[in-house]
């Protein structure tokens, strides 16, 4: 609230008249008024006699509201929604700039404010809805200022659709400056900024980069959820997230071998020898496609280094090894896993010739 909204508050809840207030204070009742309408402001001297006439401290009657609570802001956007559906779109635009000037540094009502009224006015189908840009993007702009990541974040994602669907690209590029580089959403617009610019093959690399990468974090998580849930014993939400990493790796085309390799650590959890045995196999038989992403066209603008034979030959070789590990001990006397640690001693003579 302003001084003079304090002053007419604290004198209403009184029972005083402005002419009364005056009197008192030794001034003219206009100048009252004049305080209360927030034409003028008290004179300095006269801070203390009007804070201890209306029973408040000198800090309350300078305290200006820089902002408002999250009730008083939701409650007040409602109904901004609300007029929205039954007045002109004027009168709703005024009342609520009238709002922000009254609370102009409460960043939370001025984004969400500026996005009804920027929706509004698209719904309402206005005839001279971009004579309403100037106050809004204005508002926007101030969200850029915020210390709060999630309202610069919103207020850049606004300006930049705003000027992209104007075909503004390159002032629609300067607000991604406003995301963070690791931030997906940057890539993402950068993409449909390539794509109307003639840069194509960036556009398409861009999102090609961002189904890998997020293919990536999805099966970190997956695997961390896997592990949460091996902690607390619960085989069905284990195995059922085996099933999920799986179908994904065949949903973005990482390869047979990327396929299957998920279950094994589970099977040996489990100590399940039927399942151990099958996925080792399938394991085994598919490790020269750990590679096979690189030939999906959903990769087709990405360049990858080629899989190293070596390489392949060297992890095909640890897995072999492995069938003797501790953690396999379960498997002894199963017969596929022994046909498979005869075809380890047959490898590791030949290595050795």
């Amino acid at each position: 609230m302003t001084i003079g909204d304090v002053i007419r508050k604290y004198r209403k809840n009184l029972g005083l008249t402005q002419e009364e207030m005056a009197a008192r204070l030794g001034v003219t009742a206009p100048a009252v008024n004049k305080w209360e309408k927030g034409n003028s402001l008290p004179d300095v001297a006269l801070l203390a006699p009007i804070a201890r006439l209306l029973g408040i401290s000198t800090d309350e009657l300078l305290s200006f509201r820089d902002d408002l609570t999250d009730e008083e802001i939701n409650r007040y956007l409602k109904q901004v929604q609300k007029d929205l559906e039954s007045k002109a779109f004027q009168d709703v635009f005024i009342s609520v700039k009238e709002k922000i000037e009254e609370y102009p540094n409460c960043e939370k009502l001025i984004w969400q404010a500026a996005v009804i009224l920027d929706a509004g006015r698209m719904a309402a189908e206005l005839s001279d809805k971009e004579s309403y840009d100037p106050a809004i993007f204005g508002w926007y702009e101030r969200c850029l200022l915020s210390e709060d990541e999630r309202i610069r974040n919103q207020a850049a994602d606004s300006l930049f659709h705003a000027y992209f669907w104007k075909k503004d690209y390159e002032k629609a590029a300067r607000y991604l400056a406003y995301f963070s580089l690791e931030n997906p959403e940057r890539k993402r617009k950068e993409a449909l900024v390539n794509s109307r610019t003639g840069k194509r093959a960036e556009a398409y690399r861009a999102y090609e980069e961002l189904i890998f990468v997020g293919y990536q974090h999805m099966q970190m998580t997956f695997n961390d959820l896997r592990a949460l849930y091996m902690e607390d014993e619960d085989h069905e939400m284990t195995r059922k997230l085996v099933e999920v990493s799986s179908s994904a790796a065949s949903v973005f085309e990482m390869g047979r071998y990327n396929e299957v390799c998920y279950g094994l650590e589970v099977a040996a959890w489990e100590k399940d020898a039927a399942w151990t045995a099958r996925l080792m196999q399938e394991i085994l038989e598919s490790i020269e496609t750990i590679g096979d992403f690189t030939k999906s066209r959903l990769y087709q603008h990405m360049t990858f280094k080629s899989t190293d034979s070596d390489f392949t030959a060297g992890l095909k070789q640890k897995l072999l090894e492995s069938l003797g590990d501790e953690t396999f001990d379960y498997m002894q006397g199963n017969a596929a896993w022994e046909k498979l640690s005869h075809k380890n001693a047959n490898t590791a003579r030949i290595v050795n010739k």
